[in-house]
């Protein structure tokens, strides 16, 4: 086997490492070789999709649901056997260069994202094909940013106006023994990834014990495929506010900061999305929560972690 490495890479075109519609994308194909090497044909990919696959049980049978979108697919081809199979193009011996270039669509894309049961992933993959029985491939992924201002609401939906300014407050109330009763006031609707946000809780404690508000991040994957769905859910301890005690009412203010690493809330991929709930649970008497929608806009990215680039080095094996 005289095929010793093969490499994909490419050139980033800002400082955070992403790629957006309209970008180029070039890069380099790195081959290292012993000796001359037949080749029917090799080439380079770049694509973008999307996929969706999980498992359910059904009395004894196992279904699985999954579905795919291809956003783009494109092939740079660098050698091609024009006799269709004789293996007459060569690759001389030593290390082979060869460079590469796509723009890719400047259409409505979703950003990268991996979730519970389906991802979107942009990716190179080269492949050197010697015979049927001989082919050598290797991939890399690349972080792809939407351009979308608002890639929560679709085109068919309302787009939500005053985002970054717009407050939201709901009251709750309940009664057991005693009355308690609950306000909560977001600050705003729209926070952006690193951003803090505060938020007030107003308890009005006519029971006979001390009630805490609880503060959560809510996440909702909702994944589609064969006209089912399936959806799943996590929760993240945000904080916790002042005690409230027995026979009193208090207002408490908490300031809230989202991870710079949460992904945003999207919707513009027909198979997915995420979203993203405020939770304020209130322990007392009878438990009682209060959810507040909340979306998570892109925010000052710094550069995204990517998945390390996979290089295939091959080796004689004595045995």
């Amino acid at each position: 086997m005289t095929v010793k490495h093969l490499s994909v890479d490419y050139n980033k075109v800002n400082e955070q490492g992403t790629f957006s519609p309209g970008d180029t994308l070039s890069g380099r194909v790195t081959v290292v070789t012993s000796g001359g090497t037949k080749v029917q044909c090799f080439l380079v990919k770049a694509k973008g999709k999307a996929k969706v696959t999980w498992h359910k049980q059904e009395g004894q049978a196992t279904r699985t649901h999954e579905d795919k979108r291809k956003y783009f697919h494109f092939e740079h081809i660098f050698i091609q056997d024009k006799n269709k199979g004789d293996g007459s193009e060569i690759i001389r011996s030593g290390r082979n260069v060869y460079p590469f270039s796509f723009v890719i669509p400047n259409t409505d894309m979703p950003s990268s994202y991996e979730g519970k049961w389906g991802k979107i992933t942009y990716s190179l993959q080269a492949q050197l094909t010697q015979s049927i029985w001989l082919v050598h491939k290797t991939k890399t992924e690349f972080p792809f940013l939407t351009k979308s201002e608002f890639p929560f609401a679709s085109k068919s939906e309302m787009i939500i106006i005053g985002l970054k300014e717009q407050q939201y407050a709901t009251r709750i109330s309940f009664y057991g023994s005693a009355k308690v009763v609950m306000n909560v006031t977001s600050e705003k609707l729209g926070v952006k990834q690193g951003e803090a946000m505060v938020v007030s809780v107003e308890v009005l404690n006519d029971s006979a014990r001390t009630v805490t508000p609880t503060f959560y991040l809510c996440e909702k994957q909702t994944f589609a495929a064969q006209s089912e769905r399936i959806v799943h859910t996590n929760e993240t301890l945000f904080g916790t506010g002042d005690p409230i005690a027995a026979e009193t009412s208090q207002s408490t203010t908490k300031v809230l900061s989202i991870r710079p690493q949460l992904h945003p809330s999207f919707f513009n991929c027909c198979m997915m999305r995420l979203e993203y709930r405020l939770k304020v649970r209130l322990d007392g008497p009878r438990d009682a929560e209060i959810k507040l929608p909340l979306v998570i806009l892109l925010g000052s990215t710094k550069p995204l972690q990517q998945k390390p680039k996979r290089s295939i080095w091959f080796k004689n094996l004595t045995i």
